[in-house]
């Protein structure tokens, strides 16, 4: 058995490969060891397919950079032909009987897929604790959220299953979940990988998929792979001037950085992770950058009900969808939280949504205009560690009254009580900082340079201009090299 395995990131794996050193049995062997021996603890992985995997090898993977390394699925968005896609939910499991172009594109890097990772249902909430599949367990502290949702591909990466994993981000559910597990995560720019076939866009433009890393390289080299415009896509964005792995190879010009403490919506930051801030800007002025402090001119309370909006009403046309595809068995399977918000997007109109999209401009022009005065903008991942499971999904009775403003429709009346805001607040709160990423589109990583006292992850999250990837990357090499990444 290849011991060291967990001690390579990806490149590092596919050269022993290419060096004939170790073979692509022997990673996937380790890889399969590994889960085995830890995923009953963490609850990361929700589905194998390791013959599959080993029938790859068998009839010879594509030669690409990281051939041979073994990879995961979050079991949403990322369809695969042949294997079942619950999407975090107890209904009906589709099996796509074909790959969409993200996944066309890792294949074509030379990894080596086995497995699906664990979501909450449908990526709707920031932990990873769905009724369909169990909780996934933090691999720093157990009975601890991994975050989501893409926390069961962050704690796969952390644990040391694999170096790398699929996610998807559209309201922080890569930067997130990489800040709780002491992993890199990095949000590309709207548009940069594709998400079709079966859409263009999602939740308006907020959603973006890319990976899970351990080391800043392998999501450079990654999003070399798979990053280029598709047919049919909304979108075709800046290229790089050279590759973005080639970006991590040269430390950064020094840069002007905004350093932003205020959290986009009402919370408290966690001391811990207001002294990571504080301790990361000085760093990064010792590493030869200035560091100025700075906040966006942005309506807080305007930004989140913007936001909410968007999301309800794209929840509500998913399961108007699913229920005409699967029936209404497959809606009645549904969580509370899920029916609840579908309730919320039904009764808003054609005009609400409109009018959010329109509020997101707002924001896309604040952020703008600061980073026309800014290199890139410097935050808190989020505002606390990790918390005790339990703390982020709803109580049963929350879960009841969901379930009963749920039949009967009372969604205008919750928006203008302020209900609504109170109901998602716990959730809303933990995602203060990374929303706007999604709503401007703007490229943003969580690095993981810090700790709390009780030895948990803390991220810092780096915002960039728009299709500027390389400058967040460059950056993100010399602090994994000159500050080291949580260990």
């Amino acid at each position: 058995m290849f011991t060291e395995y967990s001690q390579y990131d990806g490149l590092g794996l596919a050269a022993l490969v290419k060096a004939g050193e170790i073979s692509s049995t022997e990673l996937l062997d380790a890889a399969i060891a590994r889960a085995n021996e830890l995923n009953s603890g963490i609850n990361a992985i929700i589905h194998r397919f390791d013959d599959r995997a080993y029938r790859y090898i068998k009839d010879g993977l594509p030669d690409g950079p990281f051939t041979g390394v073994p990879f995961v699925l979050k079991d949403l968005m990322a369809a695969f032909a042949g294997e079942p896609m619950t999407m975090g939910s107890r209904g009906k499991a589709p099996i796509p009987d074909y790959d969409s172009e993200l996944v066309r594109r890792y294949k074509a890097s030379g990894v080596n897929i086995f497995a699906k990772t664990n979501t909450p249902e449908f990526g709707l909430i920031i932990t990873t604790e769905p009724k369909a599949h169990g909780v996934s367990h933090n691999p720093h502290k157990p009975d601890y959220s991994t975050g989501g949702s893409s926390g069961g591909s962050a704690a796969a990466v952390a644990a040391g299953i694999v170096p790398m994993a699929h996610g998807g981000d559209g309201g922080g559910s890569i930067r997130f979940p990489s800040s709780w597990c002491g992993v890199f995560g990095l949000k590309p720019s709207r548009g940069r990988n594709p998400l079709g076939p079966d859409q263009g866009q999602d939740w308006q433009g907020a959603v973006a998929e890319h990976v899970l890393t351990r080391s800043v390289r392998d999501s450079a080299a990654m999003l070399d792979c798979t990053s280029g415009h598709e047919s049919g896509s909304p979108y075709n964005i800046a290229l790089p001037s050279g590759s973005f792995l080639s970006a991590t190879q040269r430390p950064p010009k020094p840069l002007r950085i905004a350093l932003s403490r205020k959290p986009l919506v009402n919370t408290q930051i966690h001391p811990d992770v207001l002294a990571a801030l504080d301790k990361t800007a000085e760093q990064l002025r010792h590493l030869g950058h200035e560091v100025v402090e700075e906040e966006p001119l942005i309506d807080i309370d305007r930004f989140w009900r913007d936001f909410f909006v968007v999301v309800c009403g794209e929840v509500a046309a998913m399961v108007a969808k699913f229920s005409k595809l699967y029936g209404k068995d497959y809606v009645r399977c549904l969580e509370p939280a899920t029916k609840n918000m579908a309730m919320l997007g039904r009764s808003l109109s054609a005009a609400d949504l409109v009018d959010a999209t329109k509020g997101w401009h707002g924001v896309q022009l604040a952020m703008g205009r600061l980073l026309e005065r800014y290199d890139v903008m410097l935050s808190p991942t989020v505002p606390t560690p990790a918390v005790p499971h339990g703390q982020l999904p709803n109580t049963r009775f929350e879960e009841l009254l969901m379930l009963a403003s749920h039949r009967i429709n009372v969604g205008k009346l919750l928006f203008r009580a302020g209900l609504v805001e109170q109901m998602a607040s716990p959730v809303l709160e933990k995602m203060a900082f990374t929303i706007m990423g999604n709503i401007t589109g703007l490229p943003g990583m969580s690095v993981p340079l810090h700790k709390s006292k009780d030895g948990l992850p803390i991220g810092m999250q780096f915002t960039g201009r728009m299709c500027d990837e390389e400058t967040l990357f460059s950056l993100a090499a010399q602090l994994e090299s000159e500050l080291g990444f949580f260990s």
